[in-house]
């Protein structure tokens, strides 16, 4: 597929100065190893994309670690994140009541891991470690992969809020476990910003510093030491359907051993709750006045209708339903 320049908007300083590399070192990487994909506008200029700053802040760390860049030069993203990580969390042996405290995290925005790779962000952590354990350059590569390993926080960058991207959100998070949810953005409504954070995620719009980008990290870390991240975050994120009107339907028709017909009572709720909810979200985008009313609904009718999908499957296991 070919690169457009749509996608390729940063100049060679602009790597320079994010990666911080020098100019001449990042010509000869690109000459000499082919470490990226930059393309040429119609006026001749060489423009890199995100997965090019990507590459530059990673094999930046690697080399000050060690590396030789003829080692690492052709290494996709992956291998040089899995690489950074060891190397992060493989150091010396520190006392245990002396560990950082450390999280697994998902990134969706190539530009975005570029930044929190960085030696200047881990600085303002304080203390805590990430452990980037996935990469995805937008959303639908995210939706269309399962995460290769369990991360408790995604943190994703998105150009628009809306509807759609909220439901593609918590897909994400259902599919892979995620207990925790920033996301950034550069524009959108605020009455969709609301029922995001209504719905347990930290929402906040760019620009937003290092500082405080940390900031919100560390603020998902500072939990009850007795508590585990899971545990402590689980039940603030309410999670999309797990099942359609079909399979609910399908449910309510079976004849069972409860006497109480509980299969069919548990499935029209859950079919009720999701229409109200869908209602109250679209409502959420049809009324500004009552934005603040409709993504409290939304929230509300979202985790009812997540506590009777729960309620179902315990139901189904006892009778031997197939959900």
């Amino acid at each position: 597929m070919p690169v457009s320049e749509k996608n390729h908007s940063y100049r060679i300083g602009t790597i320079s100065k994010l990666a911080g590399i020098p100019v001449p070192t990042l010509r000869v990487w690109e000459s000499r190893y082919a470490a990226f994909k930059p393309v040429k506008t119609g006026g001749q200029h060489r423009m890199y994309g995100e997965e090019d700053l990507l590459r530059a802040t990673l094999m930046k760390q690697l080399c000050d670690e060690g590396h030789a860049i003829s080692t690492i030069a052709n290494l996709d993203i992956h291998a040089l994140s899995q690489l950074h990580n060891k190397h992060r969390h493989g150091g010396a042996f520190v006392p245990r009541q002396k560990q950082p405290q450390s999280v697994k995290m998902a990134v969706i925005g190539l530009a975005l891991a570029g930044r929190i790779e960085t030696k200047n962000f881990s600085s303002n952590l304080l203390g805590c470690s990430i452990e980037v354990t996935n990469i995805f350059a937008d959303v639908d590569a995210a939706q269309i992969g399962p995460f290769e390993q369990p991360a408790e926080i995604l943190l994703l960058k998105v150009n628009t809020l809306h509807e759609i991207v909220m439901r593609d959100i918590q897909r994400i998070t259902v599919k892979n476990t995620a207990t925790k949810v920033i996301v950034l953005y550069n524009y959108g409504r605020e009455q969709v910003a609301h029922a995001m954070r209504t719905a347990g995620m930290l929402v906040r719009r760019e620009p937003i510093t290092d500082y405080e980008l940390a900031e919100l990290i560390r603020s998902v870390l500072n939990v009850d030491a007795n508590h585990s991240l899971s545990e402590a975050t689980s039940s603030s994120m309410i999670p999309a359907r797990k099942y359609s009107d079909e399979t609910l339907a399908r449910v309510a028709g079976i004849s069972t051993n409860v006497l109480c017909e509980c299969p069919r009572h548990v499935a029209e709720i859950i079919a009720q709750l999701a229409s109200f909810e869908q209602y109250s979200l679209e409502c959420l985008n049809k009324s500004t006045e009552d934005a603040h009313l409709h993504a409290y609904l939304t929230s509300v009718s979202g985790s009812a209708r997540a506590l009777f999908e729960h309620a179902l499957e315990k139901v189904a296991q006892h009778e031997g339903i197939e959900l």
